[in-house]
């Protein structure tokens, strides 16, 4: 394993919770028929009124409805005690007592009612979790299963997916799915990447352009080559994805998990003391074993089970339709605890591609058109990164035909109409003037880069240069900042270029002259003042300081290495989708809060109103399967998209 393996796996294994998913089997289709059986028998048995065929009624509903509850009431209770080698039981057990011992004082339709209850909300849960996975487990029906591969006769052959081999050629047809990743070769077209992105507006896509699987060739024909294997792809790893995030829980939820058995052990230990303790000190002789039945309901935590798991899977999928997916309840519950964001600044913060912002021409400089079809003739004949900004904003008419020579460490020079003309950074030139001195001065405080052109080594034009910020950038860094998280941009420009962007973004503290290696470094030192840190990258050269953070997010089209080390995937490179899981996950953790409170404030009412004796078992047995069904259907509004802040 070499050190970076090594340490992904020691990030991972440190940050993960192993979680054992307690295995529901309330959506069996025997058991939805059993359950529906019983609650008919139930029914019929409310109309008759021959005591003896109502009891048998009862019973039927309690074995038939409650037949699932009481096998992992019991068996899963026996199977965990002999795997731990100690008293492991479940909520399962304590409701089919309950139910045991309501049928034991001759409550027979509370035996019943209390075991189709629990038993409904039981199969509630799982509808209420299938219903807040789908949106991510949609994605496996988007799998592409063939392909239109062009033969070495150009015949087409309709082949399996798995077969395709890097380097093939394929037709892609109007309306069909693209088959796996690669590059377009010939044609282009408008394409619908929702199923990767998120993003419902068609992109237009032309040669040489990458194509994911998976996505749809929306309105013309075209060849492409494939560049992944099948289980390489985009989409391959984004399943994989999925796959782990039913795995992953919160704290929360984990912590709940184990406090379960521990709690219902409790309870088991109480009931039999509550009985002595009411029969012997309160004197409730005649009704001791009734009020006991109505504690052991009241006590049982069926409503703290839920507050957690449906809240948290229906978050992940109100992200995934957004483009933003998660590894895990667990990386989105801690997001609400972020103290510090540290930002990758190209492609992150701005736009990753540079652009004119500013040219000023010497006062007495004559032909100014003149001088701009020379710049972008001579920049058309150049290979430097910042040519291409110049001739996209001047995009001169004049065709100019101009034989440049490239002078390293310079810049370029050319001979036209007997005049020589460079282009140049400022160190180059001697003779400059004042005005142009103090605009130089004033564009390089702004972070910019300035180019010079000269004309018989004057220089008669100023341009100025910059990788703007990007205007959701802005309104994120604006956000956390009145949220008191602190923010961090990482940059390997120079510390007074980062300084001039961070200005402007109204950003916490900048770090420049970051290499990739060192970033990892800048987060350990951020997580040593700050209780818990996320980091935001193109998933490239920041995959070190991914892993370190406790919250790595890659941003950009799911780069490979970004969906493979981080923790969650903007699908977009739009920090707005930031700001809102951000929110998402602060409502999370408030709704699962209110969850818990509520259903603890559930346990202690029923528990005070029967040792006062206010409370009859089948009241109990309403209020207290109520409130996991309240519960529940709490935990489902993170299905909602949020309201946007004004």
């Amino acid at each position: 394993m070499s050190h970076k393996e090594k340490h992904l796996h020691h990030k991972h294994h440190h940050k993960e919770h192993d979680h054992e998913e307690h295995d529901h089997h309330h959506g069996g289709k025997l058991n939805i028929i059993l359950y529906f059986i019983g609650l008919l028998t139930f029914v019929i048995a409310l109309f008759i009124n021959h005591s003896t065929i109502q009891m048998v009624l009862y019973l039927v509903t309690f074995v038939l409805s409650g037949y699932h509850v009481m096998s992992e009431g019991i068996i899963d209770t026996f199977k965990d005690t002999f795997k731990k080698r100690r008293l492991h039981p479940n909520v399962h057990l304590l409701m089919t007592l309950a139910a045991i011992g309501a049928i034991i004082i001759k409550e027979y339709r509370e035996a019943a009612l209390l075991i189709l209850i629990f038993a409904g909300a039981h199969m509630l849960e799982d509808y209420a979790e299938g219903r807040s996975k789908k949106e991510i487990t949609n994605l496996l029906k988007l799998n592409p299963t063939t392909a239109r591969l062009i033969e070495k006769d150009d015949s087409i052959k309709i082949v399996d997916v798995s077969e395709l081999k890097i380097g093939d050629r394929l037709q892609v047809l109007n309306g069909d799915q693209i088959p796996t990743d690669g590059l377009i070769i010939k044609g282009e077209a408008f394409i619908d990447e929702a199923s990767i992105t998120g993003e419902s507006i068609p992109v237009l896509k032309t040669k040489d352009d990458f194509v994911f699987g998976s996505t749809i060739n929306g309105d013309k024909t075209f060849e492409m080559e494939v560049t992944k294997d099948s289980s390489e792809t985009v989409f391959a790893k984004i399943v994989a994805l999925v796959s782990q995030t039913q795995t992953n829980v919160s704290k929360t939820a984990a912590f709940i998990k184990r406090l379960e058995p521990i709690y219902v052990t409790i309870i088991l230990i109480l009931t039999p003391l509550f009985y002595l303790m009411g029969y012997y000190l309160l004197n409730w002789q005649n009704d001791a074993f009734y009020r006991t039945m109505v504690f052991l309901i009241g006590a049982s935590p069926c409503a703290l089970a839920a507050t957690d798991i449906p809240a948290t899977l229906s978050a992940i999928s109100n992200l995934a339709k957004r483009g933003v997916l998660f590894k895990g309840g667990s990386y989105l519950s801690n997001l609400s605890e972020v103290k510090a964001v540290a930002f990758d600044k190209t492609g992150t913060l701005t736009e990753g591609k540079p652009v004119v912002t500013n040219f000023y021409f010497k006062d007495d400089a004559l032909d100014q058109n003149k001088l701009i079809s020379i710049l972008v003739a001579m920049e058309k004949k150049s290979n430097h990164p910042l040519a291409q900004a110049i001739i996209k904003y001047f995009n001169s008419e004049d065709k100019l035909n101009i034989e440049v020579e490239n002078i390293i460490g310079v810049g370029i020079e050319t001979t036209y109409l007997n005049k020589k003309y460079k282009i140049g950074k400022p160190s180059s030139y001697d003779n400059i003037s004042e005005n142009l001195k103090r605009e130089t001065e004033k564009y390089e405080y702004e972070g910019k880069t300035v180019v010079y052109l000269g004309e018989n080594n004057e220089v008669v034009m100023l341009i100025a240069i910059q990788d703007i910020p990007k205007e959701s950038s802005i309104k994120a860094i604006q956000y956390f900042n009145q949220e008191n998280i602190h923010t961090v941009m990482l940059t390997g420009d120079a510390i007074k270029t980062g300084e001039a962007i961070g200005r402007k973004l109204a950003i916490s503290e900048v770090k420049g002259n970051i290499l990739p290696e060192d970033k990892a470094n800048v987060i350990n030192e951020l997580k040593k003042n700050y209780h818990m840190v996320a980091m935001l990258g193109d998933g490239v050269n920041d995959a070190p300081a991914l892993v370190s953070a406790d919250i790595g997010i890659a941003m950009g089209s799911g780069t490979d290495i970004a969906i493979d080390v981080a923790d969650a995937v903007l699908m977009q490179n739009d920090l707005e989708k930031f700001v809102y899981t951000h929110q998402v996950a602060k409502k999370l953790r408030r709704v699962v809060w209110q969850n818990i409170i509520f259903a603890m404030f559930v346990v202690v009412f029923l528990i005070v109103m029967n040792i006062v004796g206010l409370m009859e078992l089948p009241i109990a047995v309403l209020i207290h399967e109520g409130s996991t069904l309240v519960v529940i259907l709490s935990g489902l509004r993170m299905l909602l998209p949020l309201r946007s802040r004004k």
